[in-house]
């Protein structure tokens, strides 16, 4: 497909997948704004939660290297039937005149800015509210992040209240209305969401965004709270009744439709749709129970990372939750973001329940691979070569002592090191046993796999070792470093990272393919 081709899908009104086959870090170097990563090296799982149907229009991209075509040759051999790939890739894109953007979750993050620019949002720079705490004004501090963001860093007395249960806990939260409200996260975007959704939903209090979150705290020469797990209590708010009837006013304003159990039905076995049912509630609800075929995808971080979920332009999204405050409030968010067929489900987690997390369903799995147990492992570790398959920055927080890291689509740079009995590891074993075949073709010889994967060897108390340096920052290709995940250069690139969330309000007035619509206007 030529890049005039694909500009002409992108406006048809027909569903579309663009489909970039880089790592990670590859594709956060220069991208289409409607593409959304799929990693050749994650396939199995990435594309078939991306893809739930495989008869959707498909592009696969790439910068020119090749990868886009062994994504594609893979797509057609699981069975999707309308697979092309952009002539060229994204040097040809910018070669016709079209935009490319830096970084990930772009559209998200250009959402984001767009809210601010469109709806005023009030915010807060970090030495006003470092001024404000000290001076012990009534004041509540809320992260938007999800508990493990906010454990890492935070600011010394927030209380953790992901950006999706905001609104739907902030009655109880906050019952004071002179109580001003101050909601951040690391950067920009769940700041910025997260204050305008309590905005939105009519919260009397006056509410504000502080600037530049966590990193504009460090930048500021203040400290950061390490380790804290202050969050929101848990169950159903007594306030949840005023907080459906603020988010069913935001939702109506913004087009958001309701549908029932027959009409999700009826969406599901369409076969010329594409439909995402997501659950929006928080992760420990999603696991204590929740509708078979759903994935969990907690509200906040849906609107901050949507093309972590939704690979399919103009797809059908089922959003679900057990009252609907939290549904709609992301629903309505999801539609000003250009997502047209959006729903509330009532009554969607009526029936039979499933437990546990939701993985994706990877046939390759299937196929019968040697394994070898954790005590088996440590046993004969000084005779062996371990590979991990962990994302870097995983690797750098905890691996099998001796353990060598290592990309699966790029192997080959591990096969002089492959003299020795060869066990693959992953952190739950799953991209470990899809890459056995490949490490056996480099090896010459068989291969296990650690059963269970590197939490099966640390569940059983075996040593893990961290190097926070180990793989170095430029080998990261697969993973986009956000800026306090670098070794060197952090508060240069915490700059470079909030002047680029700034600037993406400019660059997405370049994009001709770009919509965004305030609530209301339609």
């Amino acid at each position: 497909m030529t890049p005039a081709a694909l500009l002409a899908a992108l406006g048809d009104g027909g569903e579309l997948a663009i489909l970039d086959a880089r790592e990670e870090g590859e594709f956060g170097t220069g991208h289409l704004f409607w593409a959304v990563p799929c990693p050749l090296s994650r396939r199995e799982i990435v594309a078939r939660a991306l893809l739930p149907r495989l008869a959707t229009r498909i592009v696969c991209v790439d910068d020119g290297s090749g990868l886009a075509a062994r994504l594609a040759e893979w797509l057609r051999a699981i069975g999707c039937t309308d697979v092309a790939q952009l002539e060229g890739g994204t040097p040809a894109w910018a070669a016709a005149g079209q935009v490319l953007f830096s970084g990930v979750n772009v559209h998200s993050k250009a959402f984001g800015e767009w809210v601010e620019h469109e709806y005023g949002t009030e915010s807060i720079d970090a030495a006003a509210l470092k001024q404000w705490i000290d001076e012990k004004r009534d004041l509540v501090v809320l992260d938007s992040r999800p508990l493990d963001e906010f454990t890492r860093m935070s600011i010394p007395s927030g209380i953790n209240v992901p950006g999706g249960e905001l609104a739907y806990r902030i009655g109880d939260l906050v019952p004071d209305p002179a109580t001003v409200v101050v909601v951040n996260c690391a950067g920009r975007t769940r700041s910025i969401l997260g204050a305008e959704s309590l905005r939105r939903a009519g919260v009397p209090n006056r509410v504000l965004a502080l600037r530049n979150g966590t990193m504009g705290w460090q930048l500021a020469g203040y400290t950061p709270a390490h380790g804290r797990t202050e969050r929101f209590p848990p169950g159903r708010p007594a306030s949840a009744d005023q907080a459906l009837e603020r988010a069913r006013r935001f939702a109506e304003a913004s087009g958001v439709g309701v549908i029932g159990a027959l009409d999700l039905a009826r969406y599901e076995e369409d076969p010329e749709r594409t439909l995402y049912v997501l659950d929006v509630r928080d992760p420990a609800e999603f696991r204590a129970g929740h509708r078979p075929g759903s994935r969990n995808a907690p509200g906040g971080q849906l609107v901050q990372a949507t093309d972590r979920w939704i690979g399919v332009c103009r797809a059908r999204i089922a959003l679900i939750d057990d009252d609907g405050v939290r549904a709609r409030m992301t629903g309505a968010w999801l539609r000003q973001m250009g997502h047209r067929d959006v729903f509330v489900v009532e009554d969607g987690l009526a029936g039979a329940r499933s437990t546990g997390d939701a993985p994706v369903p990877v046939p390759e799995l299937a196929a019968e691979v040697a394994s070898m147990e954790p005590a088996a492992l440590a046993g004969q570790l000084a005779d062996s070569v371990v590979v991990d398959l962990a994302r870097s920055i995983e690797f750098r927080a905890g691996h099998i002592p001796g353990a060598l890291w290592g990309v699966r689509s790029r192997l080959e740079t591990l096969r002089p090191a492959l003299t020795r009995k060869v066990v693959v590891t992953s952190p739950d074993g799953v991209l470990a046993r899809l890459a056995v075949p490949e490490v056996e073709a480099l090896a010459g010889a068989p291969v296990q796999v650690l059963r269970g994967g590197t939490a099966a060897w640390q569940q059983a108390g075996y040593p893990i070792e961290a190097n926070p340096a180990e793989p170095p920052d430029e080998a990261c290709v697969d993973t986009y470093l956000r800026p306090y995940d670098r070794n060197h250069g952090v508060e240069a690139a915490m700059r470079e990272y909030l002047s680029w969330e700034v600037d993406l309000v400019r660059d997405i007035a370049r994009d001709r393919t770009v919509r965004f619509s305030r609530a209301g206007s339609e």
